[in-house]
């Protein structure tokens, strides 16, 4: 068995709290180890964060740039998630980055205010991918981590 949902959210800083309760709160009826879910869901946070603070063009732009949509799904051994904004998108650099590019990134943002919370998703997940929406104005970030499960899980995929 597995569970998909997707959110279509306001960009507004009510939105992270609330979409971070929901997949804590699939993740524990499913019966995700908690760490797991802990790592996940502060890795969304700061994906919804961003799009928060990033993904639109100002308030005379359209409805379409004052929401962000969040996608995840828990398929049984993995979790993956996605996160879509219709903002300017990613600058050039930030563009499907190679490891050895993400740590030096990551390690010239920490000398910044800004540009940590991508880095700090990487760190708690399996794989993360930063790009611009193809076709269209905006970023996707997503990013998927290796299910644990609790011995009492229902999805447990053993």
């Amino acid at each position: 068995m597995s569970i998909w949902w997707s959110l279509h959210l306001r960009r507004e800083a009510a939105s992270v709290p609330l979409a971070r309760r929901l997949l804590l709160g699939t993740m524990e009826t499913a019966g995700v180890d908690p760490d797991i879910s802990f790592d996940l869901s502060l890795a969304l946070s700061e994906a919804c964060a961003n799009a928060v603070e990033h993904g639109g063009y100002g308030e005379d732009s359209g409805p379409s740039s004052a929401a962000y949509r969040v996608t995840a799904y828990l398929d049984g051994e993995r979790c993956r998630i996605e996160v879509t904004d219709s903002g300017p998108g990613f600058p050039a650099r930030r563009r499907r980055r190679t490891a050895a590019v993400a740590q030096l990134e990551t390690a010239n943002e920490h000398e910044h205010e800004n540009g940590r919370g991508l880095g700090l998703i990487q760190e708690l997940c399996d794989h993360a991918d930063f790009r611009n929406r193809p076709g269209s104005r905006g970023a996707m970030v997503r990013f998927s981590k290796v299910l644990k499960w609790r011995e009492d899980a229902l999805l447990n995929a053993a």
